[in-house]
């Protein structure tokens, strides 16, 4: 945008009662931005409100409400904070947070070109905004210098997110014109309009570049010119860009392929989002503080695109459920267990009960000193009755027992715990076993931890129930689980995509070039050598050869063509001479001509030559005693200029010529004719 100061319709105008337009801060294409009073909270913000021609469309208003919630969600300090948005007079807008200060651009045009390290200070926090606005799924998608805010204390804050994916959308659909600054344009979104968050990987990608060399990657006379130079056009490495007065800022192989990989032209080839070239971007940083100027490995991990998690599972472990205490008190912990019936074999006698012997109440009977026959009828039943009555209980206490050991038995006593065999050689685990009373199996497994020939671990596992006697598996340890790499070489890329399958392994980066030797569509290198032992599931690049380079044909035409063939012969070509021709403009021993003149050849191809036999030479006639007439046509028809000289003109008779007579001279030579 452009820093503006002039008077506007807008200043001091108060948007929906409450923000007091102050001045105009900035105008850009899609929206002016301005400095404006919060009277609710009294606080400066900044402003930035839709030109008309765009507010006045329903379903750009919708998409620009929509984006600008989202945005709003973003939490972040190297974010500008949204407060509010609204309509006022049917005008969008957006209330952010108000960075005094200048901008990433103002910065370039003073300091550019930095240093590696300067450059990655500055961008760090530029990247770990966009991080955090890819992982809430915002593309920004105009990351550029002029939407990065630095403020006077030093902040780095990312502006604009989620506008200009709202005005993407809205005029891919309607205009089909390009939304946002071509220099930092991403090809996808010039071929297809569509992009994601490698789009805003690639624009990260070209600041970056702009930080180390002070120019931007492509320039037009013309945006659409640069828009179709970043689809067509690689950018170079940053470090090529630097003439010899900025040695001191030597850019380190592993920066240049932390830019060539994120501006790489096809979108795939880039980190896939902000948060994996974040993690290039620190790797780079902190080995630039360590004072590494060269890492192959690190230059290599740089064209790594994803990050991968760890091999590790993760088991989730049940959670326990708080209950609630009183206030004041420490929360408790409440755990389900299953209730466990009692049987309780006598309850006490109630209040007024006679007294109890041996166990059983005792009933008088009524006093009589002579109980009749019926008394002791009834005082026999009630004996038997207590007799029937303490058997009853007996057998109840009995069948009790029996239940509760049965239960025992089926639930717990049958049983017993599974001992810990892990970390055991099979001796030691098959000891273990006997001494508990199980029989023991072993089977195998990998493990990258595990000591060969020791346990990994049981089933059942470690403490968990096992019937008495019954059978543990134990797994002893393989070692880490490891696959050789197939020799690739040769093979086509669809030959070693199943070599490394049938290994356990994966296909991982094709990349194409030229070699002198290797057949074209074979593999002649490959990024893991053939027999080294890798993980399960690597990814194994492959360079595929595109044959020979092609021989560019330069001239040498006036050249010595012993020039010529020493320059072809060395670049593999085969040389022949098919002509020599007179030349009066060209030395012996000079070319003339070659077939072809220009373009390319394969190697083992013939270049063919015309070479110079220099000027043809004429033998002078004799002349001399001649009439100087006469003289002068004989010279002529050989191809000799004559030129005469009088001495005396007595007899009009040659004397001599110069050249001689007999000389073999170039044909059209002068020859001076003496006439005595």
């Amino acid at each position: 945008m452009t820093i503006m100061s002039s008077s506007d319709p807008l200043v001091g105008h108060v948007l929906d009662g409450r923000y007091e337009i102050l001045r105009k801060l900035a105008r850009g294409g899609m929206a002016t931005v301005y400095l404006a009073s919060d009277r609710r909270l009294t606080r400066t913000v900044a402003i930035k409100v839709m030109h008309d021609s765009l507010g006045g469309d329903p379903e750009f208003v919708t998409r620009f409400d929509r984006e600008a919630r989202a945005a709003a969600r973003l939490s972040h300090p190297n974010v500008v904070a949204v407060f509010d948005q609204g309509i006022d007079a049917g005008r969008p807008y957006i209330v952010m947070e108000y960075v005094e200060g200048g901008t990433l651009r103002h910065l370039i045009t003073r300091e550019a070109p930095m240093t590696a390290e300067r450059a990655l200070d500055l961008l760090l926090p530029v990247i770990t905004a966009v991080a955090a606005a890819h992982e809430a799924g915002i593309i920004h998608r105009d990351i550029k210098p002029e939407n990065v805010l630095i403020s006077d204390r030093g902040q780095i804050k990312v502006a604009d997110f989620g506008l200009a994916r709202a005005v993407t959308a809205h005029t891919a659909t309607q205009t089909g014109t390009l939304i946002g600054t071509v220099s930092y344009i991403a090809p996808e979104l010039v071929t297809t309009g569509k992009g994601d968050t490698r789009a805003d990987v690639y624009a990260l990608g070209v600041v970056l570049f702009e930080l180390l060399t002070g120019r931007k990657p492509h320039t037009g006379d013309t945006p659409i010119q640069v828009a179709y130079a970043h689809v067509h056009n690689l950018i170079p490495p940053p470090s090529s860009q630097l003439a010899r007065r900025e040695a001191q800022l030597a850019v380190p192989p592993y920066v240049d392929a932390l830019v060539l990989g994120a501006t790489n032209r096809e979108r795939i080839g880039r980190p896939a989002d902000a948060t994996v070239l974040l993690d290039h971007a620190r790797r780079a940083r902190r080995a630039l503080a360590e004072g590494v100027r060269d890492d192959p490995a690190l230059t290599a991990a740089m064209r790594v695109t994803t990050l991968d998690g760890a091999d590790a599972l993760t088991e989730q472990v049940p959670s326990v459920t708080p209950v609630a205490s009183p206030a004041g008190s420490a929360p408790t912990t409440t755990i389900q267990r299953t209730t466990t019936l009692r049987f309780t074999p006598s309850t006490p006698v109630s209040p007024g009960h006679p007294p109890v012997a041996d166990g059983m109440p005792y009933y008088d009977l009524p006093a009589t000193e002579h109980p009749s026959a019926s008394a002791q009828h009834l005082r026999q039943r009630q004996v038997k009755r207590r007799r029937r009555g303490l058997a009853s209980l007996i057998v109840i206490l009995l069948l009790t027992a029996a239940l509760g050991v049965g239960a025992w038995w089926m639930f717990s006593g049958r049983f017993t715990d599974t001992p810990a065999f892990g970390g055991l050689t099979q001796k030691a685990a098959e000891a273990l076993a006997d001494e508990h009373g199980l029989r023991i199996s072993f089977d195998n497994d990998y493990s990258e931890t595990v000591p060969v020939g020791e346990v990994i671990r049981s089933n059942p596992v470690e403490e968990s129930p096992i019937l008495r006697g019954g059978e543990v598996i134990a797994y002893l340890s393989k070692g880490p689980e490891r696959y050789e790499v197939p020799p690739l070489e040769g093979l086509t890329p669809e030959e070693a995509q199943a070599a490394l399958e049938e290994t356990h392994l994966a296909l991982g980066k094709v990349e194409s070039e030229y070699h002198d030797t290797a057949a074209s569509g074979t593999v002649f290198a490959s990024s893991k050598d053939a027999g080294d032992r890798v993980k399960p599931g690597t990814k194994v690049g492959i360079t595929v050869s595109k044959g020979p380079a092609p021989i560019k044909i330069v001239s040498f035409k006036g050249k010595p063509f012993a020039e010529a063939e020493a320059h072809y012969k060395e670049a593999g070509l085969k040389v022949e001479i098919t002509e020599e021709k007179y030349s009066d403009k060209v030395e012996k021993g000079a070319v003339i001509s070659s077939d072809p003149a220009k373009g390319t050849l394969k190697r083992g191809e013939t270049i063919n030559f015309v070479v110079s036999k220099g000027p043809e030479l004429v033998k002078v006639p004799y002349v001399a005693w001649k009439n100087v007439d006469e003289a002068r046509d004989i010279l002529e028809k050989v191809g000799f200029k004559v030129e005469v000289v009088y001495e005396a003109r007595l007899f009009n008779l040659v004397a001599w010529s110069d050249p001689k007579n007999g000389e073999m001279v170039p044909k059209g030579s002068t020859i001076t004719l003496t006439v005595g």
